[in-house]
């Protein structure tokens, strides 16, 4: 992989199920392409599906912004939705404040941010309600 790191934004659409984790599914492919190996594209592809989805469930979109560097990729989503009141019972497997509709389309039963937490070499989540929502997701090479 060439010493210089590779910087990519995505726009994450607002409630279209249709087209989320198009984002994420273009950095697999780009990952691929880089020759970075199966099992950190794998976690880098599930834990920003996870952000996508929640981006474009919960706070109406938001933004990613990717970096690919030698030793690892660092992914961050950004939202200005409702805000996460309380990260620690968000991250409970299960917990979820998915509308019936969203739970109905096989989205929504709580385990995106467990997710992220399992996949990503480090995460970190900042959000304030009522402004919305960033998230650090760094997987290594």
């Amino acid at each position: 992989m060439n010493e210089n790191s590779v910087k990519l934004h995505y726009d994450i659409p607002a409630y279209d199920l249709t087209t989320a984790g198009e984002a994420s599914s273009s950095v697999k492919r780009k990952l691929t392409q880089l020759g970075v190996n199966p099992v950190s594209i794998k976690k880098a592809a599930v834990a920003m599906y996870e952000a996508e989805i929640n981006a474009v469930i919960h706070a109406g979109g938001g933004s990613a912004e990717v970096e690919i560097g030698r030793n690892g990729i660092t992914i961050e989503i950004l939202d200005n939705g409702p805000g996460i009141t309380d990260i620690d019972l968000a991250m409970q497997e299960g917990y979820s404040t998915a509308t019936d509709i969203v739970r109905e389309m096989g989205f929504g039963a709580g385990m995106g941010l467990p997710n992220m937490k399992r996949y990503a070499d480090e995460l970190d989540i900042r959000s304030e309600p009522g402004i919305g929502t960033a998230v650090k997701i760094v997987v290594n090479f």
